[in-house]
């Protein structure tokens, strides 16, 4: 939370000074079983004591009234109108373009420089070497390949994600919040004149690769309102999305980067002159600029690791799930 808060403080600044696509149209968790529900209770008693006051409880009736597209068997919902999204490439190259930094582009890094010391002190790549006072390794699902290079081996897992995009769609409500299925994590939110659909349940690890593959099954387990996992589930409208004979999508796909305690690796690394900024567990945008922060403080010595909690060498607690 503390990553998360840092980098929404960030994203606001920065959106006064150029377009992020940020809107801040909150997140909406909404539980259809009783069981899920007192679940819903028992986690925003939990945000609240760790500080996130701001977050509402809706009864069902409350839920309907508030976002008139769920279905009647909505039992409640949470909500918080400060969450939100923005385009994460507008992002990427706004930062870019602002730090001033030089980018040597279609480069690949095929080994590190060290000195005598076996300090790492720069990278090699197929153009050339580059030199530096300090190597981060910030390459996302590429981290763990590009840390085995210099004899590294990061406790990273890789896994699929991908996304439905729908270009034009009229039945979703252009400020609605992301809303979310509590029990099964499906979830959509309004994106131009469509919406933006995904689900992120349990998937096999995968090597990292570059091109990404897409499956059809995934658009149809959120599409077919006979899936166990569809958007239909809580909001009836996507049963005529399914039935339209006007409905165009495609598929795009990604990995995330899992630690086995689903908190990122930040810092220096066992190997001296080589630091890593990743494994941010599927929130990466939400904690990058808290993260970036963080690594940057241990790399200069202004973060002890006794203090870092996302030290790579730091002892992990295996976790199974994913916290929405």
């Amino acid at each position: 939370m503390a990553l998360v808060r840092e980098s929404i403080d960030f994203f606001d600044d920065f959106q006064k000074r150029v377009d992020l696509g940020l809107r801040h149209q909150g997140y909406l968790f909404v539980a259809s079983s009783e069981e899920g529900a007192r679940a819903q209770v028992a986690l925003v008693e939990a945000q609240r004591s760790w500080g996130l006051t701001d977050v509402e409880l809706l009864d069902g009736r409350e839920a309907r009234q508030r976002f008139p597209y769920l279905g009647k068997n909505v039992v409640n919902a949470r909500y918080r109108q400060g969450d939100g999204w923005l385009e994460p490439r507008r992002l990427a190259l706004e930062l870019a373009r602002a730090s001033g930094s030089r980018f040597r582009l279609g480069e690949t890094v095929t080994g590190f420089e060290r000195d005598d010391d076996g300090m790492v002190v720069g990278v090699i790549t197929d153009r050339g070497k580059i030199r530096g006072g300090e190597v981060v390794i910030a390459a996302g699902p590429l981290s763990g390949p590009l840390a085995m290079l210099a004899g590294l081996e990061l406790p990273l897992t890789t896994v699929r994600r991908q996304k439905l995009v729908i270009p034009d769609l009229p039945q979703v409500p252009p400020d609605a919040p992301m809303t979310i299925e509590f029990e099964t994590g499906a979830h959509w939110r309004p994106a131009g004149s469509g919406a933006h659909a995904l689900w992120t349940a349990p998937a096999p690890a995968e090597p990292p690769v570059e091109e990404v593959p897409t499956s059809a099954d995934f658009a149809f387990g959120l599409l077919d309102p006979s899936s166990d996992h569809a958007l239909a589930r809580i909001v009836p409208f996507w049963k005529d999305v399914w039935s339209s004979s006007q409905l165009r999508w495609w598929l795009q796909a990604g990995q995330y980067t899992y630690t086995p305690d689903r908190r990122p690796l930040l810092g220096p690394t066992e190997i001296p002159g080589l630091a890593v900024n990743t494994g941010y567990s599927g929130h990466g945008i939400m904690g990058s600029i808290g993260g970036s922060r963080r690594a940057l403080d241990a790399i200069y010595g202004r973060l002890k690791p006794a203090d870092n909690p996302f030290r790579p060498d730091r002892p992990m607690q295996s976790r199974d799930f994913d916290i929405l």
